[in-house]
């Protein structure tokens, strides 16, 4: 039993006319190629980034094993120069290290305040952010976030959703990444926005028997590609090198939809958390009743979920 895998459509010289008539309103995951980014894709070697933003220090994921989980909290956080950890990134074995010599480092830059600032590489690092042409492919005002990244080779991020659409920048590097349909979120095992399935190569189908019917895209990123990732599509991505990554999250819904304290574009819209809320204090009212009168009016609602929301249009 596999999982069927359907490879993501790329495409060459998309104007921003053509994104946003032929491409965004299908909500599907695709492959931007050859789009101008600027300087930052032949400037960013490891030696010009090192200098470039100096010695200013960031906080960042250290992980012993390749597969960050961020369920269990397989990894810790820990504060470097960034000159210093640019360096350690970009090799394989190193001779000073937090957990062992062949230790995986991520950094997702964050806001000053994590808890109340979003992630702007203009903010936290303005000297590289000058090398970056972010493809405006939306309107100004729904701009939410830039969120600069940079991976050891060989790093894998955990599945998961995020709630906004966000174009993935790979400036320097290979990625793969795995993306699955929001259709497909019943076969993902779900905890919060995040899928317990962690190695979607060789999954536990013994523990996870359904994570099989999951319909499995995949692509390539080089440097220079763009991914368009429509909100709600999880993924999962491997650096297949050392890289440096640039996502670009916007609003698409009215900005009165997004929860207030959402730095980071994954907190669920206030209606869903609302409706989730809602539900679970019908399903609390509904453990009043016996098992089999239980059982029979919540096939009722679920009936009643499939018929008032589901969408009968998938392709």
């Amino acid at each position: 039993r596999e999982q069927s895998v359907v490879p993501v459509a790329r495409l060459a010289g998309v104007t921003r006319e053509q994104f946003l008539r032929d491409i965004y309103p299908r909500r599907r995951p695709v492959v931007l190629k050859g789009m101008e980014l600027g300087a930052c894709t032949t400037k960013w070697t490891v030696d010009y980034l090192s200098q470039a933003e100096g010695s200013k220090e960031v906080k960042i994921h250290v992980s012993a094993v390749p597969q960050m989980d961020f369920l269990s909290k397989n990894f810790v956080y820990r504060t470097l120069p960034f000159d210093v950890f640019v360096q350690r990134a970009a090799e394989v074995k190193h001779k000073e290290y937090f957990l062992s010599e062949d230790e995986k480092y991520y950094l997702r830059s964050v806001g000053e305040d994590a808890r109340k600032d979003i992630a702007d590489i203009r903010k936290q690092f303005p000297v590289l952010a000058e090398d970056v042409q972010i493809p405006e492919y939306f309107e100004k005002e729904q701009f939410f976030s830039s969120v600069f990244r940079i991976s050891s080779a060989g790093l894998q991020l955990w599945t998961h959703y995020d709630v906004m659409d966000n174009f993935l920048i790979q400036v320097t590097g290979k990625k793969r990444v795995v993306l699955y349909s929001p259709r497909d979120a019943p076969y993902l095992y779900l905890s919060g926005t995040k899928s317990e399935v962690l190695d979607v190569d060789n999954p536990d189908l013994e523990k996870y028997p359904l994570f099989v019917k999951a319909k499995r895209y995949q692509c390539f990123l080089e440097a220079g590609d763009v991914l368009f990732i429509p909100a709600l599509w999880f993924h999962n991505v491997i650096s297949e090198e050392f890289g440096v990554a640039l996502n670009v999250f916007w609003k698409h819904l009215p900005a009165e939809s997004y929860d207030k304290s959402d730095t980071y574009g994954n907190k669920d819209p206030t209606a869903a958390s609302r409706a989730i809320q809602i539900l679970d204090r019908a399903l609390k009212t509904l453990e009043e009743l016996p098992e089999e009168y239980r059982d029979f009016y919540a096939r009722r609602m679920v009936l009643r979920i499939q018929e008032k929301a589901y969408r009968n249009d998938y392709g």
